[in-house]
């Protein structure tokens, strides 16, 4: 299965997110934000023209000035979006380090935000607090330890620098090996983004676990109208940036591409009559799902992309 690459696609879309002012020239939302960043890169090396770079940067250069904070960075920039969640740095983390094949200065601009939140949301031998205070001084009330986080920062960890972050990479490690054996996702993006996890390191026993445990799920959540529902008990609940997520995540283990192809279409023509259908998180993951570009792995570590520098850019921060 070849990842989707309807480039046509993800550029009449950017066009019409621009002038809506939905995205990249709207609100900051550090998860939307991380998924465009990966976006624009991956169009850059398909197409290879600058300004779709120059555009990633810029992103980046906005959600320092617009949600960072001392340490780490906050949700997003309307007011109800304060605090910090850790699988949204997370997901920055990874951007970074797509950004950082280009230029290495961006890893270490990832590399030191994973010093700046590690052991604030660490709670050492139980997990990942999910959501915490905007300045890292406690847990967000009401909130606890999430269920994939110790997985999000394990693999973003790993894919900026398995040297430099040994030991926060060796505390996920501890905590995914525990909480893998037992782990059963239900909820939609939950398992798109398990999925995609898996992809890194397909051989280790935690995918080798979650891997056909999810894919077994979302079987049982497929829906015959082209859609997979936001739980199982929940079977006329859809939702369309979770099913881009699946469709990513399915895309990333060439698993169910005719359900890819259907889910992608489906929502082409779906409207939730919510706040969602003109939301930056719908339509730049829609572009993902089209095109996952740097999303899924397809070349070797190895292979010297990683540490290409490209000419002098706008430094980070």
């Amino acid at each position: 299965m070849t990842p989707c690459s309807d480039t046509d696609y993800v550029l009449t879309k950017l066009a019409w997110m621009r002038a809506q002012r939905i995205w990249p020239n709207g609100l900051r939302y550090l998860w939307t934000d991380a998924f465009g960043v990966i976006l624009l890169v991956s169009l850059y090396d398909a197409l290879h023209e600058d300004r779709y770079l120059d555009e990633a940067l810029w992103v980046v250069q906005e959600v320092d000035r617009v949600l960072g904070r001392q340490r780490g960075i906050r949700i997003g920039e309307e007011a109800h979006r304060d605090g910090q969640y850790f699988h949204y740095l997370a997901m920055w983390l990874y951007a970074l380090s797509v950004l950082g094949r280009h230029d290495s200065r961006y890893r270490q601009m990832g590399i030191e935000l994973v010093h700046e939140v590690h052991d604030a949301f660490l709670v050492p031998g139980r997990g990942i607090i999910w959501k915490m205070k905007e300045d890292l001084s406690g847990p967000y009330p009401g909130f606890g330890l999430g269920a994939l986080d110790a997985f999000d920062g394990y693999v973003s960890y790993r894919l900026l620098d398995e040297s430099v972050l040994s030991r926060e990479i060796s505390d996920m490690r501890l905590l995914v090996e525990r909480d893998a054996p037992e782990l059963a996702i239900t909820q939609d993006l939950g398992l798109g983004m398990m999925l995609w996890m898996t992809h890194f390191f397909p051989e280790e026993s935690w995918s080798q676990i979650q891997r056909p445990r999810c894919l077994g799920t979302l079987d049982r959540m497929w829906r015959s109208e082209g859609y997979f529902c936001r739980e199982p008990y929940l079977p006329d609940t859809r939702i369309a940036f979770s099913n881009y997520g699946v469709s990513v995540g399915l895309q990333a283990v060439q698993t169910m591409p005719r359900r890819v192809q259907r889910l992608n279409e489906y929502f082409e023509g779906y409207r939730s009559g919510d706040e969602y259908d003109r939301a930056s998180i719908t339509h730049v993951m829609a572009c993902n799902a089209h095109f996952p570009g740097h999303l899924i792995q397809a070349r070797s570590r190895d292979d010297g992309l990683l540490d290409v520098d490209q000419s002098p850019r706008p430094s980070p921060r």
